[in-house]
Order: C-alpha cells, then structure tokens, then sequence
C-alpha cells in the first residue's frame, strides 16, 4: 500500500504544479484584464470630467462678454457666443479632428498620415457608438471644447460692431481649421515643431492662447475701433463694463474651466511599455500630450501658483484696477502654462507675475500706438500671454528634452521663438488679417454705423424689444382702464 501510495503521490506531483501553473496563469490573465477595462474606464470618465469643467469656461466667456458690453448689444453678444458651439462642433466633427492626426509631419517633413487621419474620418467606426473603443469619443470632445475656446477668445475682442455672420466665419476657421493644424505641428508627440525644433508648450500657451490672441488681432486690425472710443486727438478713451457683478463672475467661472483645460492636457494613466520613448521602468504613469511623466499634483502647484503671481502682479501693475487684477490672473496662468508641467512653483508665480507686467504694459502701448480697440483684453490677456510664456519656456527649461523618444530636438529658446512667431502670425494674425480684408471688401464684416449706435440688440432681435415695448403699452392700458372714473 506505501509503495502504491508513493507512485501514486509522485506521479500526481506534475499533474498539481501543471495545474497550480495554469490556475496562476489565468489569475494573472484575468487581473491584467481587468486592470486594462478599469484602466479603460478611468480614462474615459476622467476626459468626459475634463469635458464638463471645460464646459464652464464657456459660460464664463459668455458671462463675461454680456457683463462687459453695453446694454443695446446683450443679447447679439450672447447669441453670436452661443452659435459657436453648434458650428465649431459640427465642422470639428467632419475635419478638424482628422487635420490632428494627418498633420504632424505634413506639409515641410512629409505627407499627410492617412493611417490615423483615415481611423479619425467622420464615418470611421471609432467616431460613433463603439463597445470596442470607448476613449475616441471623450478625447475628441476634449479637443473639442479647446476649439471652441480658441473661437470664444476671438469673439470677446470684436464685440459691439461685427456681424454674426463674419464672426462665426472666423469661429469655424480657429476652431476647425488654424488651431488644430498647430496642435498637429505642435502638440502631438509626432509633431514636426517638437522633433525639429524642440517646441514644448505642455498646456497650451502658443497653441490655443498665442494663436487665438494673434488671430484676434487680425481681425480688430481691420474692423475697427468701437465708436467713441477714441478721441479726436486719438486718446483712448475708457469704455467700461455695464456690469462688473457678471464680468467677475465669468472671470471665476473660466479659472474653474481652466482646470478642466489643465487636467484635459494630461493623459491620465498609460504604461511605460506603450510609450516605448526613453521612459524606463513598469511604473503607470500619467503624462502630459507629449507622453512625457508628470502628474497632478504638479499642475495643482503650478497653476495656483501662476495664478497667483498673475493677480498679485497685475494689481500692482494696474493701481488696483478690478478689470486687470481679475484678467490679470487668467495672463498669469497662461504665460506659465507652457512649462507647468517642469517648473518648479516658485518658478511658476515668478513667471506668471513677470508675464502680466509685460503683458499689460504692452496692452496700452499697442492701443495707443495703432488705435486698436481689443473690448476686452483678449489679445493681451491671451495672444501677449502665450508668446511671452513660451519664450520664457524656452530659456528656463533650456536642454529639458521635449519628448520622452529618442532624437527628439530639447528644449531650446529659438526653438521656442520660431513657434511663438508659427502661433501668433503664421497661423493667427496672418489668416485673420487676409479673411477680414476679404469680409470687409465684400461688405459683409462690420455692421453699419446707424445700426451700431441704435444697438445690436435692437437692429437683429427687433421682434423681441416690439413685444416688450406692446406689452408694457398694453399693461398701461390696461391700468388706465382700470382707474378711469365711471360715468
């Protein structure tokens, strides 16, 4: 019985660790499965969260312009806001998001990527319902609301005297076409300006700020001043906002977008394996659009940090003023914003707050020197923001690697220099100025003078101030009526 028992127990040895190995096998199958679905998940509700904060931004944007308008111009200025989400949307849907992934290397070191540009085409699989990829979807709209925030800076500047039509022209042009063609250059880990020219810009000082702002001014340089404000002798006169309650409200309610803009920069969790750059190691990491590590925590630091500096700064700079403090903080954020991700907080106040004094001053000289009419600051705050914030970039981050993969250009400051200038006048102020001239030869960008100083309001939404006006007469009738004595 001992002996059978031994044979039996010594042949059964190999049949157990066969078994324990493959039980093993399958545990860790079904782990590693269900870490890449939880993985899946986090990663499309994170972006979807980005989406909603980012949503906020443009209800401050629209909080912000109303509030700073006069009141004849409300509902025109709220109208012609509102309609860039549908039409910036739409033409995002069919081409903006395939010029992202067919343009990194075309038209100077290649042609057009049709692999990805062909998996991004509206009637792609993957740009729909689809079980099989869940994170297309929440990274497109992510992008998305970046369009419209690059339209919605270029409506801010122009408010009070152009048409609907024209600006909604340029909404779709900055949004769809010009800063999606930069992102393709400039923030994409295959771009040509982070390879060639070692360009980093981890949140978006050039490619949404500079180029909106220098789109911006395109535009006011042909469009004209608002009447009234300037003087004869050409001083600039101070128009300020009819409601500075709302305009402080917006301002507020963009910083809390913002941080959905910040967070929608960062891909939340990847693995160093599918980086396959110079990454070492088998931690998961979060990175920023270049797949380069950085985390959270770090833009938490830096982005409170800026903005701080931002507002302390421009309330020095401005003798207080309610107007600049506030846009002050939101100059500060966006002048750091292209090295957030590597500088140190104290690094990134200093920035922030060196950035608004430039940037403010600049504002007034350029005002003053070419009698141009920015409503709102938005060239400024945004378009001197972006080049001065990756200039910076560009000499404190000196010989930081741009990309984690090998052979990629480091961080250098004519690199940084030339995609300021790519930004702000290539393909900001350039197509602008061109589009705005055409509009304006055509007739059709600028509304006429009598409808300017009658009100906006009026002049395209008369229909709803008749029927105010008939339902007070008819209220007063109505009272009169009542009082009369009877005979």
């Amino acid at each position: 019985t001992t002996e059978i028992y031994t044979l039996s127990l010594h042949d059964a040895l190999p049949i157990f660790f066969t078994t324990n190995k493959t039980t093993q096998h399958n545990r860790e199958s079904a782990m590693n499965g269900n870490l890449d679905a939880l993985t899946t998940i986090f990663t499309e509700f994170y972006y979807w969260v980005t989406v909603v904060f980012m949503f906020l931004i443009h209800v401050g944007f629209c909080m912000y312009e109303v509030g700073a308008s006069r009141r004849r111009n409300h509902m025109h200025t709220l109208m012609k806001n509102v309609m860039v989400i549908p039409l910036v949307t739409v033409t995002f849907f069919f081409f903006g998001w395939w010029i992202y992934w067919a343009f990194p290397m075309f038209p100077f070191f290649g042609g057009l990527n049709h692999e990805l540009g062909d998996a991004n085409l509206p009637w792609s699989p993957t740009m729909g319902t689809n079980l099989g990829d869940r994170i297309t979807g929440v990274f497109w709209a992510a992008f998305l609301l970046f369009s419209w925030t690059a339209a919605s800076i270029v409506s801010g500047s122009v408010i009070e005297r152009i048409r609907s039509s024209a600006l909604w022209v340029h909404a779709v042009l900055i949004g769809s076409v010009w800063w999606i063609i930069d992102a393709a250059w400039g923030w994409h880990y295959d771009g040509w300006m982070v390879k060639y020219l070692g360009y980093h810009d981890a949140y978006a000082s050039g490619v949404i700020h500079a180029i909106a702002g220098g789109y911006a001014l395109g535009v006011i340089m042909v469009l004209g001043p608002r009447i009234g404000k300037f003087a004869a002798d050409g001083t600039p006169r101070d128009i300020p906002p009819h409601n500075p309650w709302m305009l402080t409200i917006g301002i507020f309610l963009i910083y809390t977008g913002f941080w959905g803009f910040y967070a929608a920069c960062n891909v939340p969790l990847i693995s160093p394996e599918v980086i396959g750059g110079q990454i070492t190691g088998t931690t998961w990491t979060a990175t920023n659009i270049y797949l380069a590590p950085t985390s959270l925590s770090a833009i938490t630091f830096n982005f409170l940090m800026s903005l701080s500096g931002g507002l302390m700064a421009a309330y020095v700079v401005s003798k207080g003023d309610a107007f600049w403090t506030f846009s002050g903080g939101l100059a500060g954020v966006i002048t750091a914003s292209a090295g957030n991700d590597l500088y140190h907080p104290i690094q990134a106040m200093l920035v922030g707050a060196v950035g608004v004094v430039i940037v403010y001053k600049l504002h007034y000289w350029v005002e003053r020197r070419f009698k141009l009419d920015d409503a709102v600051g938005a060239v400024a705050v945004h378009g001197y923001s972006g080049v001065v914030g990756l200039i910076i970039a560009g000499f404190l981050l000196w010989g930081a690697p741009s990309s984690p993969f090998e052979g990629y250009a480091t961080v250098n400051p004519l690199g940084q220099a030339l995609g300021a200038v790519i930004m702000f006048f290539v393909l900001g102020f350039l197509p602008a100025f061109i589009v705005a001239k055409m509009q304006a030869a055509a007739g059709v960008l600028r509304i006429p003078v009598e409808v300017e100083l009658q009100g906006l309001d009026y002049a395209e939404h008369h229909a709803y101030e008749d029927a105010i006006v008939q339902v007070i007469e008819a209220d007063k009738a109505f009272l009169s009526a009542k009082t009369t004595p009877a005979e």
